[in-house]
């Protein structure tokens, strides 16, 4: 592999890697938003949201990798660019100086041709997600192409904003037209590229629909509240110490009992309340449209909650603040909890396909019937 070609793919492995492990990060929120938006996950868009997480993040290396490193002063003055080529179409000039009697299939090898073609081509996958996958007409795709590129090409003129002290890569006119082609021809051929995918309108229109309730369902139903109890004590931790620091003017210490408040507060909030409220579905429940209903059609009563809570998400949550207690204080007394919660974790995952009504373990401790949510009158 040739040190030119090398420059040329390695921003592609960047993305594919990187990309993939951004998906990967965002997959709750984006089945969350499939699912609150389509009434379900459709298993082909979610394929086009890994595709954008990767096209994105290889667009960014393409464009903004690699960084200057070490003493950012003398990279700049060896390798810095103190001006902008602004010049439309320079580059056909360059092409037809650099391939002057050169045979075509030395011609279509050259630097400058390459270049400039990958530049088209770098953002016709532009053209075709913003289009088909987003949705927008043509003229906002391909003004959107271009709106990019001029934001590509300020961040390196400008060096990251101002980070690195000179321009490290030239910003050029000639890419701002280049990428935009690229972008309108991506646009021009979505149509029939990704004839394939559903569009967002359509699903939209199923949403209210009821749906079986499936085994995946359930399992997404119980990620979504276990990653919201993350969530929540994360963003209470981080409001109280924000305010801490407005009213007194310093961080307030990471106690013993700004852990325990902030903890069993996100267990509250996460657990309890939604159990007490509405049809006492969870969080999670309540994301993938489904409520538990009494044998016969009517709400649970408050033992049937209080039974479906400590036989499911509301207990696991307390184990894991008395686990997380317990390591915090080093009390070997509360050690019991963490290994409990894992293991009532196991089962109620584990109960969910050996039902036949999806019901799980909550289903066989309260004899209560789990339907979606769409299918009551009114929608609860």
């Amino acid at each position: 592999m040739t040190p030119v070609t090398d420059v040329w793919t390695w921003p592609a492995r960047v993305g594919i890697l990187l990309g993939s492990g951004l998906f990967l990060a965002l997959l709750v929120p984006i089945l969350v938003v499939q699912v609150r938006r389509y009434g379900a996950v459709n298993l082909v868009r979610l394929l086009g949201a890994a595709a954008l997480a990767v096209y994105g993040t290889a667009l960014l290396a393409y464009t903004l990798l690699p960084l200057p490193s070490g003493d950012l002063a003398a990279w700049c003055a060896e390798h810095g660019y103190t001006g902008a080529q602004l010049r439309p179409l320079q580059i056909l000039d360059d092409v037809r100086e650099r391939t002057a009697g050169v045979p075509l299939t030395a011609a279509v090898r050259d630097v400058s041709v390459l270049q400039g073609v990958l530049n088209v081509v770098l953002f016709v996958p532009w053209g075709v997600l913003v289009r088909r996958y987003l949705g927008w007409g043509l003229l906002a795709t391909s003004l959107s192409a271009l709106a990019a590129s001029v934001l590509v090409e300020t961040v390196q003129y400008t060096g990251i904003l101002g980070i690195i002290p000179c321009s490290y890569r030239l910003a050029d006119v000639d890419d701002l037209l280049t990428n935009t082609l690229g972008g309108v021809l991506g646009a021009l051929v979505a149509p029939w590229v990704l004839r394939w995918m559903p569009r967002a309108r359509a699903l939209a229109q199923e949403r209210g629909r009821p749906r079986p309730v499936t085994v995946w369902r359930r399992w997404l139903g119980m990620l979504v509240d276990a990653v919201a109890l993350g969530v929540a004590v994360v963003v209470l931790t981080t409001v109280w110490g924000v305010a801490g620091y407005v009213l007194t003017g310093r961080v307030p210490a990471d106690t013993w009992l700004l852990w325990a408040g902030t903890s069993a507060l996100a267990w509250v909030l996460v657990f309890v309340l939604p159990l007490a409220a509405g049809a006492g579905e969870s969080l999670g429940q309540r994301v993938v449209w489904l409520a538990p209903t009494a044998a016969d059609g009517g709400r649970l009563t408050a033992s049937a909650r209080l039974r479906r809570g400590l036989s499911g998400g509301a207990l696991w949550g307390l184990l894991q603040v008395l686990g997380d207690a317990a390591d915090m204080l080093d009390a070997g007394g509360l050690g019991w909890a963490r290994g409990l919660g894992s293991l009532l974790a196991l089962v109620v995952v584990v109960a969910v396909p050996l039902t036949a009504d999806r019901g799980g373990l909550s289903g066989r401790v309260t004899p209560y019937r789990l339907v979606d949510a769409r299918s009551l009158e009114p929608h609860r």
